[in-house]
């Protein structure tokens, strides 16, 4: 269902907030125009949009930090921003209060390759701070599809991963500290240089929060040598099932890839069509395999790779012959998303984890359920890690089709904890998925994840509204606070 919310600023933010904020930041770091306002209606989830009243555009951590403290002052609700690619409605404003965009906080603070690690503001995008790097022969190991134009701080916040995230882990495992503004204005550095600190996992706190808990405005990121080697194949299946069983045969044979992708028919042919990668449009499935590391463990585990698909009955397995046709193949699994406007003309892209011994029969499950909602629905994914990213295709054009869409997204989510995994990998929950944290965590888990939030945010405006379901997204029933019988009993108190 779109959800789409217009008003004009509150008194509340129009005239003294105002002021102060031009102050602080300037007149140019200032947006108030309706015009210029919709641009930050919406993140890549686009079915949800509210105007915000204001936006800001902050250059350094001080002006963050005046900003939020402003915000605080005048009890304002505000929302990070950085460039909008999040997919789970984390970015989405409140309407009325302030978006903090971070698109012009891009500058490099120090790189130090003799310890392999990177100062950046967080607008630095994903793929530059490889570009920074790649003299020194080093590089940024995660690696979201839209690294191109996605940025290191909205990585920190969704915890973000991407193909390569099986072998080499998510952000969390490559963020050594941040410099961090808390919901009061505060400034406070977490972490260090190294990989471990001494107290608390503040950081861990952080990193992943989708910026319910303040907003980091520097991160110092862990780069990793250049590989020795890299060896890439195309394996094409007749089935999903098959594709499936030898994602688990290959790690079950001790092969632990850099990257196994894997997409279905419906993704082929859009990847085709906007790329012209050279994946074969008769397929029903094509594995994506990337191994890398020293010569002679590349060759033996390429080896293997190559009996493991066969022993499944692939169809046709090609080897890129040379960096640029590796590099292609890369370009069409990357464009998959964006390529899905070949085929339909909307699509809800959904983010569930599943084990990968259950790829094959989740899969099959999830076309019929596409079958019987009468909707199509694409896949291409992390399969190594069993991260699935299910494409729900339809016209909006076609009345109470939108609503059937979201309906199979939800469902298709909430089948993944049901086969013993998990509603979200790396897009975050945002406003899309509030609802569905109820079949995967009790109502005490919910409690105690809100009251870590209150520690941190203990008036509620930081990016409100994400995450915990609410009686007005979720259909929870309103009325009176109704006390634990602990705390009834003076046992336990409320946060």
């Amino acid at each position: 269902m779109s959800v789409t919310a217009q008003t004009q600023p509150s008194r509340q933010v129009a005239g003294a907030l105002r002021s102060q904020l031009v102050a602080a930041i300037g007149e140019s770091g200032v947006i108030t125009d309706p015009g210029e306002l919709r641009t930050y209606e919406c993140d890549g989830l686009t079915g949800y949009r509210t105007i915000p009243a204001m936006v800001v555009l902050p250059r350094s951590t001080q002006e963050v930090a005046a900003a939020v403290k402003l915000c605080a002052q005048h009890g304002v609700p505000f929302v990070a921003r950085g460039a909008g690619t999040g997919l789970s409605g984390g970015a989405l404003p409140v309407s009325d209060g302030i978006v903090i965009g971070l698109s012009r906080m891009r500058e490099v603070i120090g790189i130090d390759p003799d310890n392999a690690r990177m100062t950046v503001q967080p607008g630095v995008t994903n793929a530059g701070i490889s570009v920074l790097a790649s003299p020194y022969g080093l590089y940024f190991a995660p690696d979201p599809s839209s690294q191109i134009v996605c940025t290191v701080g909205g990585n920190v916040a969704e915890n973000s991963g991407g193909a390569h995230c099986l072998k080499y882990g998510f952000t969390s495992n490559h963020v050594l500290g941040v410099t961090f503004v808390t919901p009061d204005g505060s400034i406070v550095h977490l972490g260090g240089d190294n990989a471990d600190s001494i107290g608390p996992d503040l950081l861990g706190v952080i990193v992943g929060s989708e910026g319910t808990m303040g907003i980091v405005t520097e991160v110092t990121v862990r780069l990793l040598q250049r590989p020795e080697s890299v060896r890439t194949l195309v394996a094409d299946f007749a089935s999903v099932e098959q594709a499936g069983h030898a994602v688990g045969d290959l790690v079950a044979a001790g092969v632990i890839p850099a990257a196994v992708e894997m997409l279905d028919n419906l993704a082929i042919q859009a990847c085709e069509e906007a790329t012209g990668a050279g994946f074969s449009r008769d397929a029903a499935a094509a594995l994506v395999v990337e191994l890398d590391g020293f010569d002679t463990e590349c060759e033996t585990d390429f080896d293997t790779a190559r009996r493991v698909c066969e022993s499944n009955g692939t169809t046709h397995i090609r080897v890129p012959e040379s960096a640029d046709e590796r590099a292609l193949i890369w370009k069409g699994r990357k464009a998959a998303f964006a390529a899905m406007g070949r085929i339909s003309p909307d699509y809800f892209v959904q983010d569930g984890v599943i084990p990968r011994s259950k790829l094959g029969p989740v899969l099959t499950q999830i076309a019929e359920m596409a079958d019987e909602a009468g909707l199509r629905v694409a896949n291409v994914f992390h399969a190594g890690d069993g991260n699935l990213h299910p494409l729900v295709l339809y016209d909006a054009r076609h009345e109470g089709e939108a609503d059937e869409a979201e309906h199979l997204a939800t469902a298709i989510v909430e089948l993944c904890v049901r086969t013993g995994g998990s509603i979200s990998g790396e897009h975050g929950i945002g406003a899309d998925k509030a609802c569905s944290m109820m079949k995967m965590f009790t109502p005490d888990d919910l409690a105690v994840m809100k009251r870590v939030r209150q520690a941190f945010d203990p008036d509620g405006i930081c990016n409100p509204g994400k995450i915990f379901p609410t009686p007005r997204l979720c259909g929870e029933l309103p009325g009176p606070y109704r006390p634990h019988p602990l705390e009834a009993a003076g046992v336990i108190g409320r946060g």
